[in-house]
């Protein structure tokens, strides 16, 4: 049987106790185990926080994951949001945008890790409410993000296209490349998939 590394018992939070970093130690803990799996020994070891301390800066281990929930859908938001601004065409802007996606989907020192909240808030939002409301303020935000863009930039469109339909189509290729990275597709695969995106949203690219 595998037994599991604990932390060492503290006393109380470290002198350099930091509540976004150990927030961010946890989400990443989350993300590599799913929220069922991940145990408090797991956060503390992760956190350099016992018990007691965790429970006091974060509450319980469902608050734990909401905060890391909300904070990593703020944190895409913004990413989102930045990249889409960014100079360039339209095209050029998505094409930016899938492939730091890509990138980020295929990280994972066990494996490719795909998205935080598709990874592991899809399954928990079954059953939690308060999950399925951040899964779900999530994706709308996402379609926003990119309806505003394609409404600003429809002369880059075709023809009668639609900005909030194809925003959820680019929200959907975003879920796509998650699901695919998270069963380990390579760039190549999923570099394939955002340039089939990019045709049906931009139109075919100029020879």
């Amino acid at each position: 049987m595998v037994q599991k590394e604990t932390a060492p018992v503290r006393r109380g939070r470290p002198r350099s106790f930091e509540p976004d970093a150990a927030l961010l130690k946890a989400r990443d803990t989350f993300w590599r185990k799913g929220y069922a799996a991940t145990s408090l020994d797991d956060l503390s070891a992760a956190t350099g926080l016992n018990r007691p301390s965790l429970y006091g800066a974060f509450g319980d281990k469902r608050a734990l994951y909401l905060a890391a929930l909300q904070r990593n859908r703020q944190d895409m938001i913004v990413s989102l949001t930045n990249g889409l601004a960014a100079t360039g065409s339209l095209r050029e802007r998505l094409l930016f945008v899938f492939s730091r996606a890509s990138e980020l989907y295929r990280a994972g020192d066990e494996g490719q890790r795909g998205c935080f909240l598709i990874g592991t808030a899809v399954t928990e939002s079954v059953a939690d409410p308060a999950v399925r409301q951040v899964l779900a303020s999530a994706f709308q935000e996402m379609d926003d993000c990119f309806a505003a863009a394609f409404a600003k930039a429809r002369d880059e469109l075709p023809a009668g296209a639609d900005p909030a339909g194809l925003a959820k189509l680019a929200t959907g290729l975003l879920h796509t490349m998650a699901v695919r990275a998270r069963a380990g597709a390579d760039e190549p695969t999923l570099r394939a998939i955002y340039e089939a995106g990019l045709t049906l949203i931009c139109g075919p690219a100029a020879p």
